[in-house]
């Protein structure tokens, strides 16, 4: 009987979205939403061309029973850069899994940016995020992840509970990238050097569009020493962190105690990799700044 309660006061939030170029400028040309997801207005702070889009998740935060599920799609040539308006909270798990499913289609010349804001599992939340992006020839793809294991300002730490994210990457069958992560919550996996090794905060950025030189990789890994005191207090965290030059594309990995620092770091190679490959300057999407 109580699962069933849980089950019926579950959301089952829904986002549909469609870009299409039109004379150079990118539309929304199709919005459809359920609560408690949904998506403000497009904003063009870089022109026309590419499309801001910030999603909301109305319930402040995702509870067990939790479904989010959310398409986006690029027709040709469409430029889209999508984030959200805040952290995404992952509270406590009443004994269901909480999801969220991102299907996304680009087109021939088309390019998404995905750059949502952290999420923050609390301790024993059940949570299992997946992501699948259909890519066509000539189609760009950037996106990242930033995980906060416990509410880590309070002291917390992720000792019950489960995490899971499922990347795949494809084109026309084939696979270009998969990554699927688990992370039980335990004191073990916590302290391990094979797990989180104390530090809290897991993240992954991904580009995937065309071979990447080894002269921007290097420059990568030199852009983390330049970004890597932290905001608040100029202090270096320890941290670890990955570059891996990919067939199609980049990887980096980072596994450290500040928010700021990943965030810094990924957003310079962000700003390298749009600056080498999409001939366009960096772009803070306007909600990061409140």
């Amino acid at each position: 009987m109580i699962d069933n309660l849980q089950t019926a006061v579950a959301w089952h939030g829904k986002l549909n979205l469609v870009y299409a170029d039109r004379l150079n400028s990118t539309q929304l040309i199709y919005n459809h939403h359920q609560a408690p997801l949904k998506v403000q207005r497009p904003f063009y702070p870089e022109g026309e061309k590419v499309c801001h889009s910030v999603i909301l998740h109305t319930a402040g935060g995702v509870v067990g029973g939790d479904r989010l599920s959310s398409h986006f799609h690029l027709q040709p040539n469409a430029q889209a850069l999508i984030t959200t308006a805040a952290a995404s909270k992952i509270y406590r798990s009443n004994g269901l899994q909480a999801r969220q499913t991102i299907d996304i289609q680009i087109d021939a010349g088309a390019c998404l940016e995905l750059l949502p804001q952290e999420t923050i599992l609390f301790n024993g939340a059940d949570y299992r995020q997946d992501l699948r992006v259909e890519l066509a020839t000539g189609a760009n793809f950037l996106g990242w992840e930033i995980t906060r294991c416990g509410r880590s300002a309070r002291g917390e730490k992720f000792l019950q509970g489960k995490w899971r994210s499922h990347t795949e990457i494809w084109q026309q069958g084939v696979p270009l990238w998969i990554d699927r992560q688990f992370l039980p919550g335990s004191a073990e996996i916590f302290h391990s050097p094979h797990g989180l090794f104390g530090q809290p905060i897991v993240g992954s950025l991904i580009w995937i569009s065309q071979p990447v030189s080894a002269e921007i990789v290097a420059k990568v890994r030199s852009s983390f020493t330049l970004h890597s005191l932290t905001q608040d207090s100029g202090l270096r965290t320890q941290h670890s962190i990955g570059v891996t030059q990919l067939e199609h594309g980049l990887l980096c990995r980072y596994r450290g105690a500040s928010t700021s620092e990943v965030r810094n770091w990924f957003t310079a190679v962000w700003q390298i990799l749009r600056t080498s490959f999409l001939s366009r300057n960096i772009c803070i999407p306007r909600v990061w700044q409140i």
